[in-house]
């Protein structure tokens, strides 16, 4: 039998894993596998009440948040979200820890057959192996994050007594249109019949989308920036959090009309510990709280990037430095236009095959920006450090993958 290493390193090596080699590792764009592979399991996705979550940013947040609460309240909680930064493990959650390295190593061996005969990919595993372990832990409730889009998302065999979807931005659009009512239309799949959907924020062209989605499956449907809560306070510090605790706020409010017993101390509890009763990562990291100040955040699309943009423009620095990677699918021009011109960039690459070179980055970066290149992301974090002041502030982002070599 394999080792837990040897296991993740098959996985990896043997399936396709859209975050390693991009649109590659989306071979099907249907159901079918997922739907055989969890029947070989013995559909364990139905065994216990379901939330579904999908947007383009914010849905690990927000299921990260809606997990916390539901801890506190004293809910047995599921949570599965994609991708992870350190262990794959990390997809797979009961109550904050991880599925142990022994279920893994078993679940692959024992469905070894029937994830070559399917030609599963790495993210239909993934799912199905959340699925079964959620079973296997008897779990009150599991929040089920969407890896892409929502309606030909593996996760999407489902059927959940609440759905979410967080907000709509440009992203993927190889895959799920390129204009925003289509992406709205791929995210609004989730929505299922007679049963309660969120919708986190919406624009002029995307309200219609949801309102026709949720009026043909009669679903009652809440827009969260209609009525706003009170903010309550959050561990997960960046100020765009404001809008995915309302859109936790607002989904709360509706599992307490479904009979869910959550209280009024326990939302603010778990708000307040997100990362200890999770281990969220990634989102507003603080590294390092001063001298200088050291930030990581997995904010990689136009979107998440404003966002940031903004949370930078609230901080107080002698010298902003940019640690800067990006994978070889993302406008990087685009990307660059949300950070300030005067900053120091030290451009690097994660170590993934879909890395954006360094050769490649030398390019196209403009001349006129302070741009400097590192073959690998510890080195030129190590050397924004050396050359920073007490009073500078150092981000890194760009690509999830980036951030994750950072932690």
């Amino acid at each position: 039998m394999r080792t837990y290493q040897e296991t993740v390193y098959w996985l990896f090596d043997n399936l396709p894993m859209f975050q390693n080699v991009g649109k590659e590792a989306v071979k099907k764009l249907d159901l079918s596998n997922i739907t055989a592979f969890c029947k070989a399991l013995g559909n364990p996705q139905n065994q216990y009440k379901t939330i579904h979550i999908a947007g383009t940013n914010g849905k690990g947040s927000t299921s990260h948040m809606i997990a916390s609460i539901l801890q506190e309240a004293g809910y047995m909680v599921g949570l599965t979200t994609s991708p992870h930064l350190k262990d794959f493990r990390e997809r797979i959650r009961v109550n904050g820890k991880m599925c142990s390295e022994e279920f893994v190593v078993n679940f692959v061996e024992k469905n070894q057959q029937n994830i070559s005969k399917l030609h599963a990919s790495f993210f239909e595993i993934s799912v199905g192996m959340a699925f079964k372990y959620f079973a296997e832990q008897n779990v009150d409730i599991a929040v089920i994050e969407t890896g892409l889009g929502g309606r030909l998302d593996s996760t999407n065999i489902i059927h959940p007594v609440l759905s979410v979807i967080t907000n709509i931005g440009l992203d993927h659009t190889q895959f799920l249109g390129d204009t925003l009512p289509k992406i709205a239309s791929e995210k609004a799949g989730i929505i299922k019949p007679k049963t309660p959907v969120v919708i986190g924020e919406s624009t002029n062209e995307t309200k219609d989308v949801f309102i026709d989605y949720s009026s043909r499956n009669e679903s009652k449907i809440i827009f969260a920036e209609d009525e706003l809560f009170p903010d309550f306070e959050s561990d997960l510090k960046g100020s765009y959090q404001r809008k995915n605790k309302q859109t936790v706020l607002h989904a709360i409010a509706e599992l307490q009309n479904l009979g869910f017993d959550i209280k009024e101390e326990q939302i603010r509890k778990g708000l307040q510990n997100v990362i200890k009763n999770t281990n969220l990562r990634g989102r507003w990291d603080i590294l390092q709280s001063e001298k200088p100040l050291i930030v990581a955040d997995t904010a990689h699309n136009p979107h998440g990037l404003i966002e940031i943009a903004n949370q930078i423009k609230e901080i107080n620095y002698k010298k902003l430095r940019l640690v800067l990677g990006f994978v070889n699918d993302k406008d990087v021009l685009t990307s660059l236009d949300f950070f300030p011109k005067d900053a120091k960039y030290y451009f690097t690459q994660p170590n993934v095959p879909r890395k954006y070179k360094i050769e490649d980055l030398k390019k196209i970066i403009p001349n006129d920006l302070d741009a400097n290149y590192f073959s690998t992301v510890k080195e030129a974090i190590e050397i924004a450090k050396k050359e920073s002041s007490e009073e500078d502030f150092i981000y890194i982002g760009g690509s999830t993958f980036v951030v994750a070599e950072a932690l």
